[in-house]
């Protein structure tokens, strides 16, 4: 129960992160290519990269507040889900361009972060 409820409440946080920097993304850019969206996933990758690597290898916290945070949190805050859909909806309006550099961008750009996030995690460890 007491999972479930880190759960629950981790990803009431990352939704709500998630619609604030989302949108606040898309007004600044408009919403003709999903922007919002892409910074709010690579902006996962990298936090979900670096507290992967703080929390799975180095701080030994309770498992419950570790699942809260990489699952409840991480797991709202990133929207696959929105992705797929923009992407289809990108592919659907004959905007093959714009679909690509969508995919493109989200998918390297994540494991690039994923990676980038988990080195300069190990690297503030190993000199601390």
């Amino acid at each position: 129960m007491e999972r479930l409820l880190a759960v629950g409440l981790g990803g009431l946080g990352g939704t709500l992160c998630r619609y604030l920097l989302s949108g606040w993304v898309a007004r600044r850019h408009g919403e003709s290519f999903p922007a919002g969206t892409l910074v709010v996933n690579l902006t996962g990758c990298l936090l979900i990269g670096f507290l992967y690597h703080l929390l799975e290898e180095r701080l030994l916290i309770d498992p419950i507040l570790r699942t809260g945070i990489l699952i409840g949190f991480l797991g709202a805050f990133t929207t696959f889900s929105s992705y797929g859909l923009q992407t289809f909806t990108l592919l659907r309006d004959g905007e093959l361009l714009w679909s690509g550099a969508y995919v493109l961008a989200s998918n390297l750009g994540g494991l690039v972060l994923v990676w980038i996030g988990y080195m300069l995690a190990r690297a503030l460890t190993v000199t601390s």
